[in-house]
């Protein structure tokens, strides 16, 4: 029986990957900001075959709650054999591009948060020598775009974090998996126009559990973002600056 910590559990990636694990019989520990939005997913989830369901609430960006939540979710489990961390926001570029408050803030919820989580749990599944950490990044971070740098390069530093981390971890015997999503069909990106390459939620939470169960380093989901973001970075610097991208 998988032991899994959900963290940024209400969005809808995260909502659809618990379901995945709830349906497999493992115990759960969800965390999100929204206390009532956890109670209405906690009871799909028993419905679906959870063995046992915790939850807690956090503001990720309120960084000294981290550690007392995160031994909440510990002493809920027991121990966790799997991480997900996936919480985030979509930032308004030109906004961030008007404010350094917000961008700052749309950073710090995008990437420090999440370094910050990241420093506590895996001192934590070291000392355990094993178990999965994945985290949700983003294509976005492969290449900064005009038109959404801001959280491109919040993404790029979450990726980098973890490649460092990987290679750390991969001594102690713990999975570290970026997982990099292309464009996503969900509440956070209702006002965009859909296409060919947008994808459900419930396909990159597939795409998700089999990268964790594999113990890969990095999966684009669905696979087919890869061979597009080599084709961007590949672009020469010259002729980037000339794109709408």
């Amino acid at each position: 029986m998988q032991r899994v910590l959900i963290i940024g559990a209400t969005s809808a990636i995260a909502e659809a990957t618990a379901r995945i694990y709830a349906e497999r019989g493992s115990r759960l520990h969800l965390v999100a900001r929204s206390a009532d939005r956890l109670k209405t997913i906690t009871e799909d989830l028993r419905i679906r075959g959870a063995a046992e369901i915790g939850h807690g609430s956090l503001d990720v960006n309120d960084v000294s709650a981290h550690a007392a939540v995160l031994d909440a979710a510990w002493a809920d489990l027991g121990d966790v054999d799997v991480v997900l961390i996936a919480h985030g926001t979509l930032p308004d570029q030109k906004a961030c591009e008007a404010s350094v408050e917000t961008a700052l803030a749309e950073f710090a919820t995008n990437a420090t948060s999440t370094i910050a989580l990241l420093t506590l749990i895996s001192n934590r599944m070291q000392q355990a020598r094993r178990g999965s950490i994945a985290v949700i990044s983003s294509v976005a971070g492969d290449r900064g775009r005009s038109s959404n740098y801001l959280y491109g390069s919040a993404k790029a530093a979450v990726s980098a974090f973890l490649s460092g981390l990987r290679q750390r971890m991969a001594r102690h015997g713990v999975d570290v998996i970026t997982i990099k999503p292309g464009f996503v069909d969900t509440p956070m990106t209702r006002e965009f126009k859909k296409g060919a390459l947008w994808a459900k939620p419930e396909a990159i939470a597939s795409g998700i559990v089999k990268a964790v169960d594999k113990g890969r380093s990095v999966a684009y989901l669905p696979w087919f973002w890869f061979g597009i973001m080599t084709i961007i970075r590949s672009i020469p610097e010259f002729l980037f600056k000339r794109l709408s991208l």
